[in-house]
């Protein structure tokens, strides 16, 4: 047998790059290699149309191991476990109790509740936590930015009540300052006190944290890979070092901030995102060497309205890059969050298609799996020097935060906003259900766009604003407007397909058509071809 084995791989001599060129250069009869098969992707580097071994020789990425500086392989070094996340906006403290209760049976290890400011009390943290085993599982609060500090005193007193072992309790308060700059154009109080007053109040549960990075919000309103990482890691530093300024130890911040990225469609360059935020956070604190969580949520910059179920396929392959990039946690948004408030089945589908990569995939089983690929290597290599080349210039022209008032970051992610509208526009980037292969008899009946809310309970679009911020239209918007605004006429129109000619020519020109009429909601009467014009018309 092993002779047998070695003659079969003897037979087989290695080609080199060279004579793959050549291969290449000859089936190419002519045509511009760099034209016709090297990618240059949005953030501004090119991908090669193939990968060899050799192309990981000047690369440092492959010394990494796992669950040691700079962590580019993960924080973790005997598995690929992440939590499970499920949001609970909370009405009505007694009933996210319950249905906490009800999901945390369902295969969710973390929480994250959304708490109205205005009912803050010690009652009401008893009555939504009663019974919710808190050693077992992550607890996550999201309030208004200026009440944070009472809500960590509350869940410190409770925490304490309960005689729980403080070691054993992980989770966050989501104070973020900035954000409230990019989403609703406002300063709201002073940063570093809050902050301060915040450290201070969550000290007795040290595996709390509370600075937040939310990246996520980059990445809602269309902005690019780089983009999303290199505002990022200038946006942590802004904590790092407006707080150490203050004099609160550098250690200590680090390992309170928490980033909560955002996730696309681009399969491996997303891997390859989350592989260059550990390295390059890592990095900016290496003095420190502090542990720092990552977070994912599936954005809403990529869902739709029509042919809604399509958006599990996009959450689906997104949940898998955030997997097999070594995320801690992932929320998967409901199919249906653009046009109502998800149900239980959405819920349903949301959480199991976490629980499909862990439990029949075992994504969770395999540290780092994409270690070694030519591929990704590259990839997080190219993605980390555009972030970084990014960052140093935010930070030279004064840091995140002087860029923000200067509404530099703000114009930068709307311009991609608008470039991504126009890709989807013109069929660059494609939109399964959208711009490409619409259902052709779907209506949207009741379904309308939901829109953004402000925390005080108003408009988003309406509420008054110190700086600009940033544009959140999804890229289905402008398709599904020009669909709404047919169905709403009443007078749908009729397109009918007059095929000839060509059999193979008459059918992709039938279908190019169909495809382009139906997507603005037109009925489309197709059929399988005439011999002749006049048959056509008759």
């Amino acid at each position: 047998m092993a002779d047998k084995k070695e003659k079969l791989f003897s037979d087989f001599s290695p080609a080199s790059t060279e004579q793959w060129m050549e291969k290449v250069t000859a089936d190419l009869k002519g045509a511009d290699f760099e034209k016709k098969l090297v990618w240059k992707t949005n953030e501004g580097f090119k991908v090669k149309p193939f990968y060899r071994m050799e192309d990981l020789e000047d690369l440092k990425t492959t010394d990494a191991l796992p669950g040691e500086f700079p962590y580019l392989r993960g924080t973790k070094k005997d598995n690929n476990a992440w939590l499970v996340r499920q949001e609970i906006r909370v009405e009505c403290p007694k009933e996210a109790n319950a249905k906490a209760l009800d999901i945390l049976n369902k295969g969710v290890d973390s929480l994250s509740f959304h708490v109205k400011a205005k009912e803050l009390n010690a009652e009401y943290i008893e009555t939504l936590l009663s019974d919710i085993q808190a050693e077992c599982v992550e607890l996550n609060f999201s309030t208004c930015q200026g009440h944070v500090v009472e809500l960590a005193n509350l869940l410190v007193a409770y925490f304490q009540k309960k005689d729980y072992d403080v070691k054993k309790l992980k989770g966050s308060i989501n104070y973020d300052f900035f954000n409230k700059m990019l989403t609703r154009g406002k300063e709201k109080g002073d940063m570093v006190q809050t902050a301060k007053s915040l450290i201070e109040a969550i000290q007795p549960l040290p595996f709390y944290r509370v600075l937040n990075v939310n990246a996520l919000s980059l990445n809602n309103a269309g902005a690019y890979i780089s983009q999303e990482l290199g505002y990022a890691l200038a946006w942590g530093n802004e904590y790092m070092g407006q707080l150490t300024d203050a004099g609160i130890p550098a250690a200590i911040v680090a390992k309170k901030i928490k980033f909560n990225f955002g996730i696309s469609s681009n399969y491996f360059l997303e891997i390859a995102k989350f592989r260059a935020a550990r390295l390059l956070w890592a990095n900016i604190v290496a003095s420190y060497n502090p542990e720092c969580v990552r977070d994912c949520e599936n954005k809403g910059f990529n869902l739709t309205l029509f042919d809604a179920h399509v958006n599990l396929l996009r959450t689906q392959t997104e949940a898998m890059s955030a997997a097999l990039g070594g995320v801690d946690s992932m929320t998967v948004t409901p199919f249906d969050k653009t046009y109502e408030t998800p149900d239980e089945f959405s819920e349903r589908l949301a959480r199991n298609q976490q629980l499909l990569l862990k439990e029949e995939s075992h994504f969770d089983k395999v540290i780092d799996p994409a270690a070694g690929s030519y591929y990704i290597e590259n990839l997080t290599v190219a993605i980390a020097k555009q972030a970084w080349e990014l960052f140093l210039a935010v930070e030279e022209a004064g840091g995140f935060y002087a860029a923000l008032k200067a509404g530099t970051v703000q114009a930068a992610v709307n311009e991609s906003n608008k470039a991504r509208h126009k890709a989807v526009a013109q069929r660059r980037e494609v939109l399964l259900g959208t711009n490409q292969f619409p259902n052709f008899n779907e209506k949207a009946g009741n379904k309308q766009p939901v829109e953004g809310k402000c925390c005080c309970g108003g408009d988003s679009h309406t509420c008054e604003k110190e700086v600009d911020t940033l544009v959140f239209d999804r890229a289905a918007s402008q398709f599904e407007a020009l669909r709404l605004e047919t169905e709403a006429s009443g007078k749908r129109p009729k397109a009918f397909m007059l095929t000839i000619g060509n059999l193979a020519m008459r059918q992709a020109r039938a279908q190019y058509s169909c495809n382009f009429l139906a997507c603005a909601g037109y009925e489309v009467i197709d059929n399988l071809g005439f011999e002749t014009v006049e048959a056509g018309v008759e």
